[in-house]
């Protein structure tokens, strides 16, 4: 028998908040004014891997511009 690995989709904010080690105030921030991208499910916020991703990409890519 063969045991099926699911890969997580999504995070929470408090999670993404760890991933990037903000806090859960700026990440709840960066959420709302759409700097890092979500949906809402019910009353919650779920944030896709890859958004988390194109965050990180976008804020090198400004201070390399900046430098």
């Amino acid at each position: 028998m063969t045991t099926a690995v699911i890969e997580r989709k999504w995070y929470t904010t408090a999670e993404v908040a760890e991933m990037l080690e903000f806090g859960l105030s700026k990440t709840k921030m960066l959420v709302l004014t759409g700097e890092i991208r979500s949906v809402k499910v019910g009353r919650n916020r779920r944030i896709l891997s890859q958004w988390v991703d194109e965050y990180v990409e976008r804020v090198v890519s400004e201070a390399g511009e900046a430098a």
